[in-house]
């Protein structure tokens, strides 16, 4: 049985970005409500295609394969020709694909990304699994259990229960169909070591109401996510950077990695790959919050949620070169 750093668990997909031309005569944007229009029956230039994998456990599992740790990948995928790019690209990537689930005459899931006007907008299916994970063959250091469709509970479960009899370290990050009965993530917020979630995420689990949305504010909503059980906590804030509570209290505060970004999918999965990177190598959560915005920073300037991941060496030598860039105590 191999050893493993890590088992992401969770979902994989293909994205389909379509770039379309910045000046287009049938497309506009409505900035007042945030609305992205275009002429009805027409047929629009699209500049280019990316196709891409994607899905949340396959991008911090290939995230941190990249980074030099041994990984392994508990996800489901149909078994048409989508299927076989997608177990190709975990095969390429040097993933250890063992526990991947491939569904007799299932297709795959897709989320096709529009990108235009400096933003993207997904459109996202996602086929209907059941997510009959085997881990009783799984030897690993840590779980990192994410976003899963509608039959996610079992799932949840049995890798929550597998993690606590076998002393694994379990990293949290939640997804949609999770946000919508938050009651039933209550066991695995209390055994998570490291939850990972954006502030919109943070505010849903917690039910926190900012008043000004200031630091100190921020620091709160950490602490009443801790209070939930997880013993780390990190949250990213777009622009803003990024935020991290010690199991001791202590809470940091990060800004953006500089860069120009393209578009920004995949960004929070950079993040969360880069920071436990840094943890499972042994660096404190300091070192951590840098390793995650900058493989964040290299994603959103590349389309796909993939392409821009860091190795360690790169990472390594962004961080001599930005000796400043340094996270601080607040």
């Amino acid at each position: 049985m191999k050893q493993l750093d890590i088992v992401a668990i969770g979902n994989a997909m293909l994205d389909v970005f379509l770039i379309i031309q910045e000046q287009n005569r049938f497309t506009k944007i409505n900035n007042e409500e945030k609305e992205i229009c275009f002429a009805y029956g027409e047929k629009i230039h699209v500049e280019s295609y990316k196709l891409c994998i994607g899905g949340n456990a396959s991008n911090v599992a290939v995230g941190l394969r990249r980074l030099g740790f041994l990984v392994g990948l508990c996800v489901e995928v149909g078994d048409d020709e989508f299927s076989q790019k997608i177990m190709h690209g975990f095969a390429s990537e040097g993933l250890d694909a063992s526990h991947v689930i491939q569904t007799k005459n299932s297709p795959s899931s897709f989320s096709v990304g529009i990108n235009f006007g400096g933003e993207r907008t997904l459109f996202v299916e996602h086929v209907k699994r059941i997510h009959k994970f085997q881990f009783e063959n799984l030897k690993a250091q840590w779980f990192y259990l994410t976003s899963l469709g509608v039959e996610w509970k079992e799932a949840y479960k049995n890798a929550l229960d597998f993690a606590k009899d076998n002393g694994v370290k379990l990293a949290f990050s939640p997804g949609t169909h999770q946000f919508e009965e938050l009651t039933a993530i209550s066991d695995v917020l209390s055994a998570t070591d490291i939850l990972f979630v954006n502030k919109e995420e943070a505010t849903r689990i917690s039910n926190f109401k900012f008043q000004i949305s200031n630091t100190q504010e921020m620091k709160a909503l950490l602490q009443v996510l801790q209070s939930m059980g997880p013993k780390v906590v990190s949250i990213t804030d777009g622009k803003e950077g990024s935020y991290a509570l010690e199991a001791d209290g202590t809470v940091y505060k990060l800004g953006m990695f500089p860069g120009n970004a393209l578009e920004r999918t995949g960004a929070g999965d950079a993040y969360a790959s880069g920071f436990l990177a840094a943890i499972i190598a042994g660096h404190d959560i300091l070192d951590a919050m840098r390793w995650g915005a900058i493989n964040a920073a290299s994603v959103v300037s590349q389309v796909g949620s993939q392409a821009g991941l860091l190795k360690r060496e790169e990472i390594e030598k962004k961080l001599t070169d930005f000796p400043e860039f340094k996270a601080k105590e607040i």
